[in-house]
């Protein structure tokens, strides 16, 4: 009777373990690293703003801050494409991504596009977003290198004359 119930705690511990690991494969986790635009240096925020497979919904609660400053980004496994964007000061105030903005002052009123990176890219050789909000020479400070799993965005704020306008 005692060996029937060890071996029944042993299988259901060995099968907790198998479905914990299971489960830690459904979920992806990338680095995130968001670099002022125009100096280079890491902007620390846990606000930011995660949309995958060009779905509208934002996920604001998947990014965790790590002590470094980084975002913890955890995705699910049937993510193909995402898109970051993050807010300031506490604020519903958005960042420009760089990436989509060509350094470029807004114009219209029309929404600036998001831009899709895969996910398999940035996790299997890590992304460096483009950065056009430097101007046309592009300084040291912005020649980054991602690392395999690393996702690497340039952003600026928004200027004063964008602030009024909306």
């Amino acid at each position: 009777m005692i060996q029937r119930t060890f071996r029944a705690i042993v299988f259901l511990l060995c099968l907790a373990a198998l479905c914990g690991y299971a489960g830690a494969q459904a979920q992806q986790t990338i680095t995130l690293r968001m670099l002022d635009g125009r100096t280079g240096k890491l902007i620390a925020t846990s606000n930011f703003l995660v949309r995958v497979n060009q779905e509208k919904t934002v996920h604001a609660n998947w990014v965790t801050l790590n002590e470094d400053s980084t975002g913890h980004l955890t995705v699910p496994s049937d993510a193909t494409v995402l898109s970051v964007r993050a807010t300031y000061d506490n604020t519903e105030s958005v960042y420009i991504n760089c990436d989509t903005d060509s350094g470029h002052k807004r114009t219209d009123k029309e929404p600036i596009p998001d831009r899709w990176y895969k996910v398999a890219d940035i996790l299997a050789l890590g992304v460096v977003a483009p950065s056009g909000c430097g101007g046309k020479k592009v300084s040291d400070k912005l020649q980054v290198v991602a690392k395999p799993g690393e996702f690497i965005f340039f952003v600026r704020k928004l200027n004063s004359l964008e602030q009024f306008e909306e």
